[in-house]
């Protein structure tokens, strides 16, 4: 019998001195032990754990047990009389065996779970872990690193629950675990924060290091993934709290890392080695979410906040999935909001992150399959022209038609123009950016045709509207005889790099189309069906295959869009005559 077995081997080892147990003797403990789990004598097991006479037997042995005991409680029931005895038998080990080889024991079972496991064995396993690792004197800190760093490892392939349907099922226990985890380190935060205004020895910056790395590490995984936002229904976010006691604990030790360091060498080389995802997300949530933003001194100006987080939110915007995304635009907006409008000096787009944060900007707005994305990436683009002071303005204006690449882009930034130059011509502000030749400078960029005559006027046709809305305003608005935006003086420039072009490229255009559709409609009369599927060309683009009658449809789309730009071309034409005539008549 198992108990039998073990009894035996008990009354062996007791009469031998701690020092002369063989190798022979733990083999034979660990079997009889483990048959005694397997059998069904877990309570009889935990008695002989239990008994004074066998501490120094348990204290060297124990140790082997925690293997078979942990399959064990997985497989008996939750209410199971059982499964209570084997809990309770892992408690008597943790508070029973030597620190240092219990350590390695449980370590080794979190290392070997897999699978949907996972989180059940490292919950099982984390209030033991904690109980060995507070005994521990020497190596406190490399431990406790070793334990957070293979307890992230496990749960690290873990798809990341993200809908609300998700988070409340929580199918894996992700959820429940990564709070059991903050639980299982608070002790040893707690003891760097209680410390931090001592003189720290090797051992405590150490522990200090180790912890910071685990917050980092909990920062990429799970959090950057992790949808943060209060959600009907779930009054407690699991997630949230998980992110509240991280960035608390992460911004804390950082603190008192750098107070106790003299120079702030130490910190900068644990930051040197974090990944760029950690920190980006961290700021998200202090700047965002508002997490341990308490924790920082109320001193920095809006602008230096938004200066300190800019390589944060280029890190998360050149991310594609929507839960990082998210969270750039997030922080990007919110750091906006902070600032006045017009008072972001133009000196900010000299850096070299302003600029790539712009073009990540329209990469989202004309890329993104998420149309939410787009329309908010949108939004805070207008947000961050109107932060710029006006010269700020005039330079992001040259650089996003430099390299936008996008007509839909461009016609939006020339519409901007033209409220600037409307705030220039009846506002007392500052004119020099939106007037004379500055302007005359921007207007070279924004009326013109990229490839003259011969440019897709109907892929290009957002901007060539707004370009000619912009210039109907200029002729409406600013006499010859005032000229404040200069346009007067370059009109014949803009007739021989704009508008001529664009007259010949429409009528071109136009007799194409014109062509196009006489041909299908001949084709169709031939065809034996009218509903023949073929292909057709727009914009140098092929589209699906179509129908005679849907190809007609978009070529004649085509006609109406070209029919208005040359409509507003006409009356821009008509404008510029009846002024100049107007203007020659008063001289004549």
């Amino acid at each position: 019998m198992a108990v039998d077995e073990l009894q035996a081997i008990i009354q062996r080892c007791q009469i031998l001195e701690e020092a002369d147990f063989k190798g022979e003797d733990f083999n034979l403990f660990q079997v009889a032990g483990q048959k005694c789990l397997e059998d069904g004598y877990a309570a009889q097991l935990l008695e002989v754990i239990q008994n004074e006479k066998n501490k120094v037997i348990i204290k060297n042995m124990g140790w082997n047990l925690i293997s078979p005991l942990v399959r064990c409680i997985f497989m008996y029931k939750q209410e199971d009389d059982k499964r209570e005895h084997c809990l309770r038998i892992l408690d008597q080990l943790a508070q029973l065996c030597n620190p240092k080889e219990l350590f390695l024991g449980l370590l080794e079972q979190i290392e070997q779970t897999s699978g949907e496991q996972v989180c059940q064995t490292v919950m099982l396993l984390l209030q033991p872990l904690q109980t060995v690792l507070l005994k521990l004197q020497n190596k406190k800190a490399y431990s406790v690193g070793l334990s957070l760093a293979m307890i992230m490892n496990q749960l690290t392939p873990l798809p990341v629950p993200y809908t609300k349907q998700q988070i409340q099922e929580d199918k894996l226990g992700l959820c429940q675990c990564c709070n059991a985890v903050v639980d299982f380190a608070k002790p040893f935060v707690n003891e760097v924060v209680k410390n931090m205004e001592k003189s720290s020895g090797n051992n405590d910056m150490e522990l200090k290091e180790e912890l910071i790395k685990f917050c980092m590490q909990s920062l990429k995984y799970p959090l950057l993934a992790a949808q943060l936002e209060h959600l009907e229904g779930i009054e407690e976010h699991p997630f949230r709290h998980f992110a509240t006691e991280i960035t608390v604990s992460a911004v804390e030790m950082n603190y008192s890392l750098c107070r106790t360091s003299g120079a702030n060498q130490e910190f900068a080389d644990i930051e040197r080695k974090n990944s760029a995802d950690s920190l980006a997300c961290l700021s998200y949530l202090m700047f965002v979410q508002h997490f341990g933003v308490e924790c920082l001194p109320v001193v920095f100006s809006p602008s230096y906040l938004l200066l300190c987080n800019m390589t944060h939110i280029e890190v998360l915007l050149k991310r594609t999935e929507e839960s990082v995304l998210s969270k750039g635009l997030d922080l990007f907006e919110s750091c906006l909001l902070r600032i006045e409008d017009n008072s972001l000096l133009h000196h900010y787009l000299e850096l070299r992150g302003f600029i790539n944060v712009t073009q990540d900007l329209v990469k989202i707005m004309t890329l993104c399959p998420m149309e939410h994305m787009r329309k908010k990436s949108l939004n805070i683009l207008q947000l961050f022209i109107d932060k710029f002071d006006t010269e700020g303005k005039y330079t992001l204006f040259r650089c996003l038609l430099k390299t936008s690449n996008h007509a839909g882009v461009e016609g939006y930034i020339i519409k901007n123009i033209k409220d600037q130059i409307h705030l220039a011509l009846t506002n007392e502000c500052d004119k020099i950016w939106f007037t004379g030749h500055h302007l005359i400078s921007l207007l070279d960029l924004v009326l013109s045709l990229p490839e003259g005559a011969e440019t897709d006027l109907l892929q290009n046709s957002d901007r060539i509207m707004a370009s000619l809305n912009l210039l109907r305003y200029l002729v409406i608005k600013d006499c010859e005889s005032d000229n404040q935006t200069g346009v007067w003086t370059t009109l014949g420039k803009i007739e021989q790099n704009f508008l001529k072009p664009l007259r010949v490229g429409l009528n071109m255009s136009k007799a194409h189309y014109e062509a196009e559709i006489k041909n299908k409609k001949e084709n169709r009369k031939e065809a034996h069906n009218s509903n023949t599927v073929c292909s057709v060309t727009v914009s140098g683009e092929k589209m699906p295959a179509m129908t005679t009658g849907m190809q007609l449809q978009v070529l004649h789309s085509a006609l109406f869009t070209f029919d208005l730009i040359e409509s507003v071309l006409a009356r821009v034409e008509e404008l510029i005559e009846v002024k100049t005539k107007a203007v020659m008549d008063e001289n004549s």
